[in-house]
């Protein structure tokens, strides 16, 4: 039987005790429990936050910092320890860890990506316990993942994972607010992320750690699109990792499936900040979404942004909601020139234009 790879996310809540500092003891634990599957025969990744919470325990801060420059240099000293506790812990079990530090930076540009893609498997091949955060310590607005929700689905793609499992301070998904609804019950599976479904889970910040119920909604999005199954659970529950491994019902699964996307694609989709959106009008959406046709500057309605060719943008509809992602044919600048236009009537504007895609429908997903 083949070894699975399954990623363990932790995020910063979980890792944290009640003082706001890593809780080793917690930590313990949890490498335990993954050491468990590896020696089950599987390989594992994890996905942690905690690197700016143990860098102010290292530096002797009461408070999170308020300035980048603090900020950052908060989490260089605390990835360092981050890694060391993990590098520890792990050697106990005789497990070796490779830490792997990413941003948008590195998983917009395809070969970029691939090249963390194939540092990923290779840690995985010579029997590595690759420990995944973003790397804080450069990261800037423009190239931020935003939260290890998000991250941990973004590997998930890369090592082609079998299982992705998030570790969180709450059971799982319910249908309504917890806190705010006693008739909330836990939703154990989901094979597709309805409207409903949306509703019921609250907004960002709705019970679990700074990323919110909403960023892991959007991850399993991606990983069912994707064919991987995800499953949202209670970190500190006992012995989670290893049920959630298993098979055993613990929190809200999202099941996979057969995944209808290929991996570029799924890169296209996922792998890189848009650098801008290109709204379109009804005929453009129903040429893409339904005819699989690719996306003219006549369906062109506003253009937002500066990208460039070869750049990740959004496409919306008129109502502003996102259809596809894909890799921009031409610029921001020239499709302002051209929108709405019929292709023939282009040269007249564009004479050095030879192209006739905005996007290309083999650069383009339907989100």
């Amino acid at each position: 039987m083949a070894k699975r790879v399954i990623v363990v996310k932790v995020g910063s809540s979980t890792v944290t005790g009640s003082d706001g500092r890593i809780d080793r003891a917690y930590l313990h634990g949890l490498v335990d429990q993954i050491a468990n599957v590896i020696d089950g025969g599987d390989r594992v990744v994890l996905v942690t936050s905690g690197a700016i919470a143990a860098g102010l325990e290292a530096l002797g801060l009461d408070a999170r910092p308020t300035d980048m420059p603090t900020l950052q240099a908060t989490a260089s000293v605390g990835q360092v320890r981050l890694a060391e506790t993990y590098g520890a812990l792990f050697a106990e079990r005789g497990l070796t860890v490779g830490q792997v530090l990413l941003t948008r930076q590195d998983t917009g540009h395809r070969q970029q990506y691939l090249n963390a893609c194939h540092t990923l498997l290779r840690l995985l091949e010579l029997g590595i316990v690759p420990v995944v955060n973003e790397n804080d310590t450069t990261a800037v607005d423009e190239i931020r993942m935003g939260d290890n929700d998000q991250l941990a689905a973004l590997v998930s793609l890369m090592v082609h994972a079998d299982l992705a499992i998030l570790l969180t301070d709450i059971d799982g998904l319910y249908s309504a607010d917890p806190r705010t609804s006693a008739d909330a019950r836990l939703i154990e599976r989901i094979e597709d992320l309805s409207a409903d479904v949306i509703a019921g889970a609250g907004g960002p910040g709705s019970a679990v750690g700074s990323g919110g119920m909403a960023t892991k909604l959007e991850a399993g999005r991606m990983l069912m699109k994707a064919g991987v199954p995800m499953v949202i659970c209670d970190g500190r529950r006992p012995n989670v990792v290893v049920d959630a491994a298993a098979g055993v019902p613990v929190g809200t699964l999202f099941a996979g499936g057969e995944s209808a996307v290929k991996a570029r694609k799924l890169w296209i989709a996922y792998g890189g900040r848009p650098a801008g959106s290109i709204t379109i009008d009804d005929g453009a959406r129903d040429a893409l979404c339904l005819r699989g046709g690719s996306l003219l500057p006549a369906g062109v309605i506003d253009v937002t942004g500066s990208f460039v060719i070869g750049d990740a943008v959004t496409v919306v509809d008129g109502s502003g909601t996102a259809i596809a992602r894909g890799i921009a044919g031409m610029s921001a600048a020239d499709l302002r020139k051209v929108k709405g236009l019929k292709t023939a009537e282009i040269p007249e504007v564009l004479p050095a234009w030879e192209g006739e895609e905005v996007v290309h429908r083999d650069h383009l997903v339907i989100l």
